[in-house]
């Protein structure tokens, strides 16, 4: 069965548009399937599917005459004199290709879809290459309302958090807050949670972190000690929710600071990691501030990392959070923090195990004095108070 990501409709909707659509995230979150859902949607004939880590589909596009491509996708049904649809599956197999996609699109009516399993590689070169001929959608490990999805019990509470908060009951909450456990602890990508066995769920993280290394640290990187690189990550896995200190990073890996900017901005950008900086009025500020990072799947924190369950939950629901927008966390000089702030909504977000009346009193008092809208206290467990939202709704 074939279960919809929460960006499908956003897709769909690409098919009206001429600009090349590009999806890319992390390796395992599902962009494969996903495209071939909104192939299957296309109701021309004039469509095909293709993978370039097949050498054979690769032999298609390499041609120095770029016109006798489409001599070459005649072979596979497709007639240059009508609109066509072309997908193209693991782009990064091929980094010449980008140069045929260019001339493919500007001299013929087709529309191109197209996945990469790396921020690091796609967003440089599409930005040099394909300058204002593609939209680029990012596919993150399910959230938690996708992952009720592919459980079979999902309820769709959209993207209100006023909405998360006033929707709640006691039953709706003991009926899931076991899967919400099950994802905190297994994470969300798709192959994962829909594995029921929870041994086969272990060997799968296990193999996706695998892949990782070698399929993008070792292919796209050209770190010199890859050993230290390996020992960040698992330093990073026991700092989730918390600052980089990056002089005491490098001092206890042996390396410069500058090695250690390299690996993190790596890690962002092929989307292990996440970084979150202080929330300011002040640009500058907010940039040059201390920031925070977040893992991109709690499965696999679980997995290698000894981590606080707060930390953890903490980061869970950053993971869901994240598709609203931007985030930043913020903290005063006292050293009183509020975990998350999403700028562009005026809300400002605690997360708790259990929210109790001094946390609600503590945010309102600090979410005032940033003029926020809205606040609210996340908590895992179950309270009624209209200004707490519960984790299984998020």
């Amino acid at each position: 069965m074939i279960y919809n990501r929460r960006i499908f409709n956003d897709l769909v909707h690409q098919l009206d548009y001429k600009e090349i659509v590009v999806l890319t995230g992390m390796r395992r979150v599902g962009k494969t399937t996903l495209l071939k859902s909104i192939f299957n949607k296309i109701k021309s004939n004039n469509k095909v599917f293709l993978d370039l880590e097949n050498p054979i589909v690769q032999k298609v596009f390499s041609e120095i005459d770029y016109d006798n491509i489409w001599k070459n996708l005649l072979n596979y049904g497709i007639n240059s004199s009508q609109k066509s649809y072309i997908f193209i599956d693991e782009i990064q197999s091929m980094p010449k290709i980008i140069n045929t996609i260019k001339y493919l699109y500007d001299h013929g009516n087709v529309k191109f879809f197209v996945t990469g399993s790396s921020s690091f590689y796609l967003k440089n070169l599409f930005s040099e290459s394909l300058a204002g001929r593609k939209v680029i959608f990012e596919l993150f490990p399910l959230d938690f309302n996708e992952f009720l999805l592919f459980k079979g019990a999902s309820e769709n509470f959209g993207d209100s958090l006023n909405y998360m908060a006033k929707k709640k009951n006691l039953i709706y909450y003991e009926k899931n807050k076991k899967y919400f456990d099950e994802y905190v602890k297994y994470g969300g990508f798709p192959q994962v949670v829909l594995t029921s066995n929870n041994e086969r769920k272990t060997v799968m993280l296990n193999d996706i972190f695998t892949s990782y290394f070698e399929k993008e640290v070792k292919t796209l990187a050209d770190f010199r000690n890859i050993s230290i690189f390996r020992d960040l990550v698992f330093l990073l896995m026991q700092r989730i929710g918390s600052k980089l200190d990056i002089s005491k990073l490098a001092s206890t890996l042996g390396t410069s600071r500058q090695s250690i900017y390299s690996y993190i901005s790596f890690l962002e950008n092929t989307y292990f990691i996440s970084l979150i900086s202080p929330y300011s009025t002040n640009v500058d500020r907010e940039i040059s501030g201390t920031k925070k990072v977040y893992l991109c799947d709690t499965g696999i924190v679980n997995l290698f990392g000894k981590v606080d369950e707060g930390n953890i939950f903490e980061n869970s629901i950053y993971n869901n959070l994240k598709r609203f927008e931007k985030i930043n966390y913020y903290q005063r000089r006292s050293g009183a923090e509020i975990d998350f702030i999403l700028p562009k909504k005026k809300v400002a977000v605690e997360v708790k195990k259990k929210a109790i009346k001094q946390h609600i009193n503590k945010l309102k008092q600090m979410s005032l004095s940033l003029k926020m809208d809205n606040y609210y206290v996340i908590s895992k467990e179950f309270v009624e108070n209209e200004d707490v939202i519960i984790a299984v709704n998020i």
